[in-house]
């Protein structure tokens, strides 16, 4: 059986990653599952993320990893909705997704959005506070080998999954 391709959107919080993926999802010609940061976070009771954050978030984050490979191995398209961040806890980070998903094709996207930008649609969504694309960003991993890249401040979800799909399919 041929593995399903993995496409991990990587990506500072409020850059996009999210809206890419669902204009990603509504086309006809290509069908993708989607494993994200944010879901599998909500796996971890409130209670354990409050006493240990960043220890719940790498081992589910692994499990992730893992998930998106499970599915890649039956066939299947994979979109990450992730940021790949450097914390003693998961350190190498980026080496371990690499080694988890050796023998499936991986695609690494850049989504990018100034973060100024980022820091107003934080404010806008409620949900996030207003820096925390900035804290992410000082934590990001650095030297990823990106297939390609994506700027949401210019084009929009779809546009942006256009041209994911075009560079990466065609």
């Amino acid at each position: 059986m041929e593995k399903g391709r993995i496409i991990f959107l990587n990506g500072v919080t409020s850059a996009g990653k999210t809206s890419i993926a669902a204009s990603l999802q509504n086309r006809e010609d290509i069908f993708f599952y989607v494993v994200a940061n944010d879901l599998f976070q909500e796996m971890v009771g409130e209670n354990y993320l409050r006493k240990n954050y960043w220890k719940y978030l790498s081992e589910v984050i692994i499990m992730m990893y893992h998930t998106a490979k499970l599915y890649s191995d039956m066939g299947k398209n994979v979109l990450i909705d992730g940021i790949l961040v450097e914390r003693e806890e998961l350190r190498p980070h980026y080496h371990q997704l690499l080694e988890i998903l050796r023998n499936n094709p991986l695609d690494i996207v850049e989504v990018y959005c100034p973060l100024d930008l980022c820091r107003q649609r934080n404010i806008a969504r409620g949900d996030r506070y207003e820096t925390q694309s900035q804290e992410q960003y000082a934590l990001m991993a650095e030297n990823i080998q990106y297939r390609t890249r994506v700027d949401t401040s210019i084009d929009r979800p779809d546009e942006c999954a256009e041209k994911i799909i075009r560079e990466l399919f065609y």
